[in-house]
């Protein structure tokens, strides 16, 4: 393993290979720059949230070993919001008036990055954020999205989706849609409705469960008595792999099935879910990993994530979307070389970042910029971009049963 100089050198030679000014390594001095935020370290969405748990501290961490920001240390002042958006509303109210932090970033979840926001527009903050799957609820201003889903991700990303199915023999002609009530997944699984009825996609059943449900029995059997081609699973966190469990009780296996946003290592893990299809906008295999920052990243998560305990260590959607946040946040900060809230907000809107995942805008609806999705597939236990043709994994093609 390198030695943490060696690891901050190469670190900065790959973002000056991207045309990303670097200082030298050196010592950080003054008091630190303090970043608050919150994630849901316990409750329902935890198994996702400590990906951007392990991805923020490997992020800052490099940030110190290549000068911090501003030539200052960088804290990450971090607490834990259960999953709750009403915790995290008052953490971050905490965060701002009691721990005084300097700047806020994001939660993971979109009501929790929602209730984030409001505290955010009280404290005329600037909030970039990873996981808002709901960009017409992205009002404020000052509010900037690494999760690029574009400003209308109802009809984007289910278009992507369907495109990408009509390349194979078994198109789908028939649709069951079967979703949680989580917002940012319903919203997707709506837009999936009135994608597929233009397409010519006949939706033979649409089922909806609240947040946190624990019986799929029913859900099961409904979808196996529909007989779809295709299932769209507006699912998040681990509620794919409770699914599917209750499919494999009764002895049903999915056709085509897709995940909107699954708990990714849990569900690659599944045996039941080979095949199973996502929305992505990074995985760890080229052309991504081309990309010297990315590369590095991987390279470093894929230790710590072994080391942590979690089920699967590659660097996916969630870990990008997390370290894209910080490089937007870093971005504002270098280019304005302060800490106010209204020159990071304004250099943003008139600026793009270069990131793991792609280049990110901010100048459309919202402050949403380009929508990046792609769409992944497990395949013999980890999961490889199938579509578009560009960003496929090598040698990988879109699997059909």
């Amino acid at each position: 393993m390198m030695n943490s100089k060696r690891r901050a050198l190469t670190v900065a030679g790959a973002l000056l290979a991207l045309g990303v000014a670097v200082p030298a390594v050196a010592a950080t001095s003054g008091p630190p720059i303090r970043i608050g935020s919150t994630l849901a370290l316990t409750g329902p969405l935890s198994g996702t949230a400590i990906i951007h748990k392990l991805t923020g501290e490997i992020y800052v961490e490099l940030l110190n070993k290549k000068n911090g920001l501003l030539g200052r240390p960088v804290e990450w002042v971090l607490k834990d919001d259960q999953s709750k958006p009403d915790v995290a509303r008052t953490l971050y109210e905490q965060l701002i008036t009691v721990d005084k932090v300097d700047l806020v970033i994001g939660p993971y979840a979109t009501p929790n990055i929602i209730s984030a926001m409001g505290v955010a527009q009280r404290y005329n903050k600037v909030l970039v954020h990873h996981t808002m799957g709901i960009p017409s609820l992205a009002k404020y201003e000052m509010q900037f999205p690494a999760w690029s889903v574009g400003p209308n991700p109802e009809m984007t990303v289910p278009n992507t989706v369907f495109d990408a199915l009509a390349t194979t023999s078994k198109a789908p002609k028939t649709l069951a849609i079967v979703t949680s009530k989580f917002p940012s997944v319903y919203l997707m699984s709506k837009g999936a409705q009135e994608v597929a009825k233009k397409r010519g996609v006949k939706e033979v059943l649409f089922l909806e469960w609240e947040f946190g449900n624990k019986d799929y029995g029913p859900i099961a059997n409904r979808v196996k008595d529909a007989k779809p081609d295709f299932v769209w699973v507006g699912a998040i966190g681990l509620e794919g792999n409770e699914l599917l469990d209750a499919m494999k009780k009764i002895d049903y296996k999915p056709p085509l099935h897709f995940y909107m946003y699954p708990a990714p290592g849990p569900l690659a893990k599944l045996p039941e879910a080979n095949g199973a299809l996502a929305a992505s906008i990074f995985e760890q295999h080229p052309p991504f990993t081309n990309n010297p920052v990315a590369a590095e990243f991987v390279k470093i998560y894929n230790e710590r994530a072994a080391k942590a305990g979690l089920v699967d260590n590659s660097v996916e959607t969630q870990a990008a979307a997390s370290f894209s946040t910080w490089q937007v946040l870093e971005a504002g900060i270098t280019a304005t070389k302060g800490l106010n809230d209204k020159a990071i907000s304004q250099w943003l809107k008139k600026n793009q970042v270069n990131t793991i995942q792609g280049r990110l805008r901010f100048d459309k609806t919202n402050n949403y910029g380009d929508d990046l999705m792609r769409v992944k597939q497990v395949q013999n236990g980890r999961w490889v971009t199938v579509w578009p043709k560009e960003w496929m994994a090598p040698g990988a093609k879109l699997m059909t049963p």
